[in-house]
């Protein structure tokens, strides 16, 4: 049988994300493939969705509706007591 799992090295010891379905004190041979870090820096996500909505007319009546409601008034009413 030959499966691929992943998992994590902890010391000298890796951690499988799931259970490897073998017997206790079963022999296996082992290869290892070191999965490079992802390289991000600060704010790479959203550089990489930049524009991805531009042309989007619906997204773009749900930001009016948004920019609308932010500029109502929001702050209670002083009523008007009469005195000067």
């Amino acid at each position: 049988m030959i499966k691929t799992l992943h998992g994590r090295i902890r010391g000298r010891t890796i951690e499988l994300d799931e259970d490897l379905e073998a017997s206790d004190g079963q022999e296996v041979i082992v290869q290892v493939k070191i999965v490079p870090a992802p390289s991000r820096k600060a704010g790479e996500g959203l550089l990489r969705t930049e524009g991805a909505l531009a042309d989007d007319t619906e997204w773009d009546a749900i930001m009016e509706e948004i920019h609308r409601a932010r500029k109502l008034e929001r702050r209670p009413q002083v009523p008007d007591l009469g005195i000067p």
